[in-house]
């Protein structure tokens, strides 16, 4: 999973929702359903995404989108070890930039 965004302290719901290819709605449903979601409101209840809201919206879709967890599966499995979950993410997503840099390389040879 690749999300191009910009180097920013905060992102709008639009923004974010592009960068994921989904609905706007289905973020604002994330948001209730999982605790690890705290995305910043102002005064008029715009929400602004932080970095560490993007990593975790990152982990949940790859719970729920790409390995096939239920929403309830999902929050059992967070709820058990958010650490080591992410943990393993962050791994996979480390190793899939290597093996992309790695056939960038063999392809320049």
């Amino acid at each position: 999973m690749k999300i191009d965004l910009p180097e920013k302290r905060y992102y709008t719901i639009g923004e974010v929702a592009e960068a994921f290819d989904v609905n706007p709605s289905l973020l604002r449903f994330w948001e209730k359903e999982f605790d690890i979601i705290q995305p910043k409101k102002n005064a008029k209840g715009t929400r602004r995404f932080t970095q560490e809201d993007i990593k975790n919206l990152k982990l949940i879709y790859h719970l729920v989108r790409i390995e096939g967890y239920t929403l309830d599966g999902a929050k059992k499995k967070l709820e058990q070890d958010f650490s080591k979950t992410l943990e393993r993410f962050e791994i996979i997503n480390k190793l899939k930039k290597i093996k992309s840099e790695l056939k960038d390389i063999k392809k320049h040879l």
